[in-house]
C-alpha cells in the first residue's frame, strides 16, 4: 500500500481468527515500524475490528503520524486460550 504523508485514513489489516473465535472476544493491536526487528512493546497500538479486518487511524491528527518512508506493518491477535499470534502483515510506503 502507498499513501501520501498528508493523508489521514484507516489502515486495514485482514486477519483470520481460529475457528469458533469471534472478533468481540479477541483484542487486536497493530504496529507500524520503520525497522526490521519485531516491534517493541511501546510500538503497538490498539486497533478496532471492522468486517473481519483490524483497523487503525494513521496520518496527521492521529496517534500514529508517519513521515515519508517504508514501514513494516505487524498485527497481534490475542484470542481466548493459549495463543497470542504475532504476524508481519505487509509493507506500507508513505510518500
Amino acid at each position: 500500500m502507498v499513501i501520501p504523508a498528508s493523508s489521514t485514513e484507516y489502515l486495514h489489516v485482514p486477519a483470520t481468527l481460529p475457528a469458533g473465535v469471534d472478533t468481540g472476544s479477541t483484542p487486536v493491536r497493530i504496529a507500524v515500524v520503520a525497522h526490521r526487528n519485531d516491534p517493541d512493546d511501546d510500538e503497538w497500538h490498539t486497533a478496532d475490528w471492522v468486517d473481519g479486518a483490524a483497523r487503525i487511524l494513521i496520518g496527521p491528527d492521529s496517534s500514529l503520524e508517519l513521515a515519508a518512508g517504508d514501514y513494516r506493518v505487524w498485527i497481534n491477535l490475542d484470542p481466548p486460550g493459549v495463543e497470542n499470534v504475532v504476524r508481519k502483515a505487509g509493507i506500507l510506503s508513505v510518500t
